[in-house]
């Protein structure tokens, strides 16, 4: 039998493959260029005038004029289009995005932990009955949602915009697959400690969720951040607008009727917030995704 000397490792073979690995730093290259560019040219956009932009072929470097254009959409908006201050849609964006993020997680972790550790009657029919819901999306129920919207009086508000996208099958479904994956001695101890089902939950289930609760919120923000249907359908008030709507607000009609300048601002500052949610909370996203001890 071959054994090695008790204080002396295996020495191990690293193969050198430079063409294979140029290959494949050349393809991930091509796919960041491929996918920054677009980024780019909009940045452009927005710091040129409209007639550097219309202007065959258009600079590929930045202009003089991002503070002007920046100012003017973040203060009055466009005169073409909206005139609403993209600044008050970023504000609607952001109320609407966290009360949707912050909502789903609430209701779904509560319901979750319900269905897990309670014992009650028709327990499983209800787990289904909600993940069943799966099936009918906004844009399936979207002429419903909008008439009971109107008879609570909820049209054109910030609760209008949140409140009917608040439920969610998906992340109830993911809280509770992961509760069962909680030992039932954790709960034994709890309860033997004199700790009831409110102290529980929040001494033990939820420090152990914190990084499912922050990946889902990254995913639940840019979920409610990016919604158009429904923001289009309630709202009528331009103070209401979100700044998804408020980017196809400012395009008035034809080519040479959009100040392109102004809207790539406009789409300039509606890209950050997500992006930055991503960055700030990529390691809780990414954590939250593969974590597999539990």
């Amino acid at each position: 039998v071959l054994t090695w000397p008790r204080h002396e490792a295996p020495i191990q073979m690293v193969e050198n493959r430079p063409v294979r690995d140029f290959l494949a730093h050349a393809v991930l290259i091509t796919g960041v260029l491929l996918v920054a560019f677009p980024l780019w040219v909009t940045f452009v956009a927005s710091t040129l005038t409209f007639d550097q932009i219309v202007s065959v072929p258009m600079p590929l470097w930045p202009g003089d004029q991002f503070v002007h254009n920046y100012t003017q959409v973040l203060t009055s908006g466009s005169e073409k289009g909206s005139s609403a201050p993209v600044g008050t849609m970023l504000v609607n964006s952001l109320i609407m995005a966290l009360s949707i993020a912050i909502g789903k997680i609430t209701i779904s972790i509560l319901s979750a932990f319900a269905i897990v550790y309670f014992r009650f009657p028709g327990r499983s029919f209800f787990f289904w009955s909600v993940f069943v819901t799966l099936m009918l999306p906004v844009e399936v129920r979207i002429i419903p949602t909008f008439k009971v919207a109107a008879d609570l009086g909820i049209l054109d508000s910030h609760v209008g915009l949140a409140m009917p996208l608040i439920a969610s099958a998906t992340a109830t479904f993911l809280f509770r697959q992961f509760f069962m994956t909680i030992p039932d001695e954790l709960a034994e101890a709890a309860r033997i400690d004199g700790a009831g089902p409110v102290r529980f939950f929040i001494d033990v289930v939820l420090p152990l969720s914190k990084t499912h609760i922050a990946a889902l919120f990254v995913i639940l923000f840019i979920y409610g951040w990016n919604q158009y249907l429904w923001p289009l359908l309630i709202t009528t008030s331009e103070s209401m607008y979100t700044v998804v709507i408020g980017i196809k607000r400012m395009m008035a009609g034809g080519d040479a009727a959009n100040e392109w300048h102004l809207i790539m601002a406009t789409a300039m500052m509606a890209l950050m917030p997500p992006a930055l949610v991503v960055i700030l909370m990529q390691k809780w996203f990414v954590k939250g995704l593969v974590e597999t001890e539990k």
